[in-house]
């Protein structure tokens, strides 16, 4: 719940608004209230209310796995036990990144995700999406140790969160209230596939930063890898971009457009050129992405003289560009490798472009043999 919603609520429990704020503070600010009689300075009467009422938790602990580069994934279960929530603390010095899941699966099918063919099962209540940083939070955190404080939030776990953006834009608004979970604006972030009219919505009532799972400067490619596109083409969604950015200029910050490099696939010098063109229209940051392998998937990872070539090539010519290292791959804990598909049932793939067919059968027989 909101401030907003506490208040209305202990107002119907017979209390006076400034419990909400109590309230708050014990759902929201460490230390983080585990059950209702923990918080001392609200009375008995309210509580044994609350109790009877309410829950603290929409999620439970199902297992965390730890890899071998200190990343954890974090498997909760939910309450009507259709499924698991994953979740991704990431470690890095100066900061702890949790990343999190807005459904459970994803419908948008993106060819290259493993959690894109578990299709979409559900969204995500506030509660849930909310609940992952909370009980992260309780895990790991320690409030006299700054390092164990988790500094960014990023909603690039499972799903597509302009799907949901109802729940996603209440959980920004607790995430960044000071009384809330005081994060700071430019410290959460949320992705996009490029749903254009969510977009805009996002862009004019959330200050959290943006990205934008870019992965491909050609229709013909993305349509095929990402699709979506078929709906909102490149076009469209770089343009609605520098709309919104420009028309904006107090935001004053950058799109992060998400790259992930697809050996032979979009990897290319002709794709690096495209890129710093798109880079050009919108005030942006890159980070590329190495491909992360799952099992049965046609595509591989871009070879690592090529990724630095493509990198270099962007640095060299203005753009603020990174490239990111794989963390917790052996765990399936990272970037496009989390969920559990029932492979019985996978969304259909995409029809292969005639230019990449020979490639992809070539892989396909790799595979299999």
């Amino acid at each position: 719940m909101a401030l907003s919603e506490l208040e209305r609520l202990v107002t119907a429990l017979g209390e006076k608004p400034y419990r909400a704020r109590q309230l708050y503070r014990w759902l929201y600010r460490l230390p983080l209230a585990t059950q209702v009689d923990q918080m001392s300075d609200i009375g008995k009467r309210l509580r044994e209310a609350l109790a009877q009422s309410t829950r603290l938790h929409a999620l439970r602990l199902g297992e965390a796995r730890e890899a071998r580069d200190g990343t954890r994934k974090l498997v909760y279960r939910v309450e009507d036990g259709d499924g698991a929530v994953e979740s991704v603390l990431i470690p890095a010095p100066g900061r702890n990144t949790l990343c999190i899941s807005s459904q459970l699966g994803c419908a948008m099918n993106c060819q290259f995700c493993f959690t894109g063919k578990m299709g979409l099962r559900r969204n995500l209540v506030a509660a849930e999406i909310l609940d992952q940083v909370s009980l992260t939070r309780n895990l790991y955190e320690t409030p006299r140790d700054a390092h164990s404080h988790i500094s960014n939030v990023v909603f690039m776990g499972m799903g597509e969160p302009f799907q949901n953006l109802d729940n996603v834009l209440k959980v920004v608004e607790i995430l960044l209230d000071p009384k809330g979970m005081g994060f700071s604006h430019n410290k959460v972030t949320v992705s996009t596939s490029g749903l254009v009219p969510e977009i805009r919505r996002y862009l004019r009532e959330s200050r959290a930063n943006l990205a934008v799972s870019l992965n491909a400067t050609t229709n013909q490619v993305r349509n095929w890898i990402m699709p979506i596109n078929r709906k909102y083409p490149l076009e469209e969604l770089v343009e609605t971009l520098r709309e919104e950015y420009a028309r904006d200029t107090r935001r004053g910050e950058k799109v992060f457009f998400e790259y992930v490099l697809l050996g032979d696939i979009n990897d290319s010098l002709e794709d690096a050129k495209r890129l710093l063109k798109i880079a050009a229209c919108v005030p942006c940051k890159v980070n590329l992405i190495p491909f992360n392998s799952h099992a049965g998937s046609e595509f591989r990872p871009s070879p690592l003289e090529r990724m630095e070539a493509f990198r270099r090539y962007l640095h060299e010519r203005g753009v603020l560009v990174t490239l990111r290292r794989s963390r917790g791959d052996d765990q399936m804990a990272a970037c496009g490798q989390l969920g559990s598909p029932g492979f019985e049932s996978m969304p259909p793939r995409m029809r292969v472009p005639e230019a990449f067919q020979h490639l992809v059968q070539r892989r396909s027989a790799d595979t299999t043999a």
